[in-house]
């Protein structure tokens, strides 16, 4: 069987940089193509280079055209304007496309969902097998304890920009799904002043940024007499490249939809 063509979107960031080594050490799947955003100090550099790596032949380029034309799968890890354009390039050529970026509004998502009415996407706030099997024993929890508070707790380095995380959020989200309810009607995501009492079922978030931190993230149930703390530490971006490139050999071949890393995993069946 052939191998994989995959292009990898942001291809000079840190993700980006994971993923041309991972790919390149890996079985099954080739790099075809390096994208960065036109204007950026390192279009036309070579790729592998970036990486740490020998030279791979492979520059970066702002064109998405003729990468996409021969390309089975884009991972993404950028910006929400810049994932929603790759998603719809993706439904035009009918390949698969991962999307590790966070941070979109509702309109951005409503444009993914349509997306993928014609390509393969794998959307997840974050693409590590580690916090996805988490998100599905904070569903399992959140379901048996029906009484106890939820508090979502992150932290990630100095230079992120969403709070809170993707992370938090798919957390959050799973919370939610074990209470029957919607996130947007019980999230409380900031507290500052005389709060009064915590509001019956809320989720609350609350986020910290310093340092070099990968990722942190611990869901808290807090019971009477008791408290049950579920966490995961990302201590290499490795684990988001593996994962998203698993999600990339297992979207091609499948029907067009918007796939989640549970779909990946078989967490949901």
């Amino acid at each position: 069987m052939a191998d994989l063509n995959i292009v990898v979107a942001g291809a000079s960031g840190r993700m980006g940089r994971t993923l041309i080594r991972e790919i390149a050490q890996g079985s099954g799947i080739t790099l075809c193509g390096a994208l960065e955003m036109e204007g950026h100090p390192n279009l036309g550099m070579d790729s592998g280079t970036l990486a740490g790596m020998q030279p791979n032949g492979m520059k970066l380029t702002a064109d998405p055209l003729p990468l996409v034309a021969n390309a089975q799968a884009i991972v993404d890890f950028t910006k929400p304007l810049v994932s929603v354009m790759l998603a719809e390039l993706a439904a035009q050529a009918r390949i698969v496309h991962v999307i590790g970026t966070t941070g979109f509004n509702e309109k951005q998502e409503q444009r993914i969902a349509a997306a993928a009415r014609h390509a393969v996407i794998v959307k997840s706030g974050n693409m590590s097998m580690g916090v996805n099997l988490l998100a599905a024993l904070v569903e399992r929890a959140a379901r048996s304890l029906p009484d106890y508070d939820v508090e979502v707790l992150e932290m990630h380095h100095r230079n992120k920009v969403d709070a809170p995380s993707g992370t938090a959020l798919l957390l959050g989200e799973a919370a939610a799904k074990g209470r029957a309810v919607a996130l947007s009607k019980k999230a409380v995501k900031a507290r500052d002043g005389h709060t009064g009492v915590r509001p019956e079922g809320a989720i609350g978030f609350a986020t910290l940024r310093g340092g070099t931190v990968v990722g942190e993230h611990s869901v808290i149930f807090a019971g009477t007499g008791e408290r049950i703390t579920l966490s995961h530490t990302a201590e290499d971006r490795s684990i988001f490249a593996h994962g998203a490139l698993a999600a990339a050999k297992w979207g091609h071949g499948k029907k067009p939809g918007l796939y989640a890393m549970s779909d990946v995993l078989g967490l949901n069946g």
